[in-house]
């Protein structure tokens, strides 16, 4: 017994230093969802207005555009996945991931082929693991994103977007599959079309009794959208970093905080095991003195 309650008194000494790392990534990850939940709010409104600027210009100028124009047979796809870069974060990684093979099954059922592009260590060890290519990857920046990494995405994916359809990597659409911050308690796997652009965010369709807005534009319209449509790119590919590195943390938080909770009862298991193995212990040593002491006064009482 004295063996098992050494035993027992490591696994508890350990439990509780597992306890503490767990406590202060829980209090680390409250910490900084909050700026996290901020810099997604405030990026909401430029989101909002750009959307406007975009729909109007491309509603009301009558122009067709690269960027929007839907191809007649679409065959090659990009996927970006947005994932974290480190783990310990429950299941954050695995959904967003789930939703991402849901949507490359899909594009594949419809006769498309898949390029795939990852931003986060989670995401690219995954499809490393299984052996699938990954065109390019962002890693380091999950829980906070900048806006750089966010204009180099959008950069790389319009490019791909656009080249010849003959070239090497052209794709005729892009997806992103990212998660949507929806509370502390809900985060949501969301996959969108990125390109060819689909206007939809925070725009609602004129009434027909509404006055519309004569718009002129300088120097042209044609250069109007050149100028904001890899903007919108941009900022949707931002606010979507903004919002998965909302979620990381949340999931994070949620993870730790049942992971401290777990150590706890781990450590009062071990402790009533523990006091339980000593006090058989105890018993133990007392039986056998009390044996010796019986076999001690029959020895006596023999030799009488």
């Amino acid at each position: 017994m004295a063996v098992s309650l050494r035993e027992y008194r490591a696994r508890i000494k350990s439990t509780e230093s597992m306890k503490k790392i767990t406590r202060a990534m829980e209090l680390i990850a409250a910490s900084r969802i909050i700026k996290a939940q901020q810099r997604a709010q405030a990026a909401a409104p430029y989101a909002r207005e750009l959307t406007r600027a975009v729909s109007a210009v491309a509603t009301y100028s009558n122009v067709d555009h690269a960027l929007t124009t839907e191809p007649e047979n679409p065959t090659k796809a990009a996927v970006l996945v947005i994932a974290s870069d480190r783990g310990l974060a429950g299941a954050y990684s695995s959904s967003v991931l789930r939703e991402a093979e849901g949507l490359v099954e899909k594009l594949r059922a419809e006769g498309k082929d898949v390029d795939l592009y990852v931003s986060g260590r989670k995401a690219e060890a995954y499809y490393k693991f299984r052996g699938r290519p990954v065109v390019q990857a962002w890693t380091g920046h999950s829980d906070q994103p900048s806006y750089d990494v966010a204009r180099e995405i959008g950069d790389t994916l319009i490019e791909t977007f656009l080249r010849d359809e003959d070239a090497d990597g052209a794709v005729h659409e892009v997806h992103l599959v990212y998660t949507r911050f929806v509370s502390m308690l809900t985060q949501k796997p969301t996959a969108v079309r990125l390109l060819p652009l689909e206007v939809v965010e925070g725009v609602e369709a004129p009434a027909d009794t509404d006055v519309l807005p004569l718009y002129e534009f300088e120097p042209s319209a044609e250069a109007v959208l050149d100028g904001l449509l890899p903007r919108y790119v941009q900022s949707r590919i931002w606010f979507a970093l903004l919002q998965a590195a909302a979620s990381e943390l949340a999931a994070r938080q949620k993870a730790m905080k049942s992971a401290t909770d777990n150590a706890q009862e781990l450590i009062k298991k071990f402790t009533r095991i523990a006091n339980q193995a000593r006090q058989a212990g105890i018993t133990q040593e007392i039986s056998e003195i009390v044996g010796g002491v019986n076999a001690l006064a029959d020895a006596n009482a023999g030799n009488d």
